[in-house]
């Protein structure tokens, strides 16, 4: 069982995880500045992928802090409720972590094109199965 500190610190560092994301993302990669000679597509993407790289240790903590008393007895269980979306959920976790942290480190164009199209994918389906164990309800007793 998990208490109410850890899935609130785990609930608000996956929310801004996804959101600093997902606004970089969108900056990078979608938005086109009117400056030819200009480095960035938007004043706040360095924020967001700086926003994004401050908070990553935290939700690597409350994953860990979460991984105990929920993570492990839910894998443990196969009749746990929820089961499927909490294994979709973990298996993404391990890739999505790694290649964000890769991204960091890599210095060459094709280390760095890879890791962020995994670190995209993985990600993204991260969010997806999380967001449904999430807001899946408990089956009734």
């Amino acid at each position: 069982m998990m208490s109410r500190a850890q899935v609130a610190l785990f609930q608000i560092s996956m929310i801004l995880m996804t959101a600093t994301g997902a606004l970089f993302a969108w900056m990078k990669y979608f938005m086109k500045s009117d400056d030819p000679f200009a480095v960035v597509n938007h004043p706040m993407q360095p924020w967001m992928l700086a926003a994004h790289v401050v908070i990553a240790p935290l939700s690597l903590f409350a994953i860990g802090w979460i991984f105990g008393p929920h993570i492990a007895p839910g894998l443990a269980n196969r009749k746990a409720p929820k089961r499927k979306s909490g294994v979709w959920s973990f298996a993404f976790i391990a890739p999505m972590v790694f290649s964000g942290y890769l991204l960091q480190v890599a210095t060459g164009d094709a280390a760095r094109k890879a890791m962020a199209v995994t670190h995209w994918i993985a990600s993204a389906f991260f969010v997806v199965a999380y967001a449904a164990h999430a807001l899946t309800k408990k089956p009734s007793s």
